[in-house]
């Protein structure tokens, strides 16, 4: 029984993914933007990662649409102010907010 829910919790974590797979790249980009502006209002900066990475197909593409919409300054100083001592959110901010080509 707990493995079926697991199931169904993995399915409902996805279901997203599926309806983002059909946007052009202008729909993602403008939805990952909104995602930008609720975390200037708030939003913690591990679902603004996760969310825009979900969005635009994995980490790298988030990566490219958060360069554009946050300077490389800005982002630099988030993931040092909001990681502190947690590597693995460190990990993630800079997967997502400082890849080494941007």
């Amino acid at each position: 029984m707990l493995n079926k829910l697991a199931g169904i919790q993995g399915k409902l974590n996805n279901i997203g993914d599926e309806v983002y797979q059909t946007w052009s790249y202008e729909q993602r980009h403008e939805e990952i933007a909104k995602l930008v502006q609720g975390f200037r209002n708030g939003l913690p900066v591990q679902i603004l990662c996760q969310l825009s990475a979900s969005i635009a197909g994995g980490t790298a593409e988030a990566a490219e649409h958060l360069a554009i919409l946050i300077s490389r300054r800005e982002r630099k100083t988030i993931v040092n102010r909001e990681s502190g001592s947690d590597k693995y959110l460190r990990d993630l901010l800079e997967a997502t907010l400082l890849p080494a080509r941007n």
